[in-house]
């Protein structure tokens, strides 16, 4: 069967002979940990990739945060049934963060550099992978190492496949406000999904997602935040992709339900549309919409007349409390558009932009946390893709 729903991610390891399955609706790895998921046959061809991403956020009033990315990654067959991925990322942070709420008052000045490296390594068989990755993020107030291992088997038919994984992640917290000294958190990450072919234009997947958090899990640079020490958290991700014969393009729809011990529900749908034209051009124009209940323990701008702000009317010192906008109830949109460029046979060089926003008053199902500013987030990337 030749299947023409097209891809998910980037297309950093194309190659017709394994277009297959999972390359046409890529499988997305463990959060944050090494070792995503790969197509049924190992690749032809190696690859390196440059990327260079460009954020940055702000409130009415307050420029918050930049961060400045640049980053490697580099693909490479081993003896046809092996594959090792390496990337080195490292992400220059400056800007100001509110401490509280949306308060300019509270805002505080930072800076940080974060450099990070993953390695995964995977092994192909006639019907299903085994790949097992590891992964280092270090900054200079937070240390984390992660490890990963997963699989994939496959119908005699490739018609279907199913997969799973495993991520087992160990930070270790050291703020320069010194409010905890080597505090630990420990996570577990769970995946279970399959992906089906239903026809010679339509792909679906539905992944399941189970995380375990443990340790410190409180932001130490905002004050009053003082959050419970385990949380669970679930997930189920459904996607579907068409091709649409008329144009040639494919359209990506997903959806996805989040739910945790916190009390935070939430739901993101999402769609992108990918149109080839000649010349080797591809255009791909994307929305987003989410949307959030907030935590149990987030208080709102409703200070105390006699501690003042952020203390909130009844605020008992050292009770599970946090103030951090994140943890609100709010609905967020995002705007993308990406576009490529085939320079030649193994050259190609993309750009993409989004705008995001988010607002307390557009939130579904359900009123959004009152007295939050609007927040601004803009994204710019560069990519330039070379394979051998």
């Amino acid at each position: 069967m030749q299947l023409k729903a097209g891809r998910d991610g980037d297309d950093r390891n194309d190659s017709a002979g394994r277009a297959i399955l999972m390359a046409a609706l890529a499988l997305p790895g463990l959060i944050g940990v090494a070792g995503a998921a790969h197509a049924d046959s190992a690749p032809e061809q190696g690859s390196i990739s440059l990327n260079y991403l460009d954020y940055r956020d702000w409130q009415p009033g307050l420029d918050r945060i930049k961060v400045h990315t640049p980053a490697i990654d580099v693909l490479a067959p081993v003896a046809g049934v092996w594959a090792v991925q390496a990337s080195l990322v490292s992400d220059i942070i400056s800007g100001a963060s509110p401490r509280y709420h949306t308060a300019i008052s509270g805002a505080s000045s930072m800076s940080d550099h974060r450099v990070a490296e993953d390695v995964g390594l995977t092994r192909y068989f006639p019907q299903g992978t085994i790949n097992a990755g590891f992964a280092h993020s270090g900054e200079n107030d937070y240390q984390s190492r992660a490890f990963s291992f997963g699989g994939s088997l496959s119908t005699e038919d490739k018609n279907t496949t199913g997969h799973a994984g495993i991520g087992v992640s160990n930070d270790t917290i050291n703020p320069v406000n010194q409010v905890v000294n080597d505090a630990k958190k420990h996570t577990l990450e769970l995946m279970l999904g399959v992906t089906q072919i239903l026809t010679q234009n339509d792909i679906v997947q539905a992944d399941l997602g189970h995380v375990i958090e443990q340790g410190y899990l409180s932001d130490p640079y905002k004050f009053l935040d003082n959050r419970p020490d385990e949380r669970s958290r679930n997930t189920l991700l459904l996607r579907w992709n068409h091709h649409f014969e008329g144009s040639d393009g494919t359209g990506r729809f997903s959806y996805r339900y989040y739910t945790d011990t916190w009390e935070i529900r939430a739901h993101t749908f999402a769609f992108e549309y990918v149109q080839p034209f000649s010349q080797g051009w591809t255009v791909t124009p994307s929305a987003r919409y989410y949307t959030q209940s907030a935590a149990s323990f987030y208080f709102d701008p409703d200070y105390d007349p006699n501690y003042g702000p952020p203390v909130p009317l009844g605020y008992v010192f050292g009770s599970v409390s946090s103030p951090d906008q994140r943890l609100s109830a709010f609905g967020a949109a995002t705007l993308g558009l990406k576009v490529e460029k085939a320079v030649a046979r193994d050259v190609q060089i993309s750009f993409k932009f989004e705008q995001y926003e988010q607002r307390c008053d557009w939130r579904l199902f359900g009123s959004g946390s009152p007295g939050l500013a609007p927040l601004y987030a803009r994204v710019l990337q560069l990519g330039i893709v070379k394979t051998w």
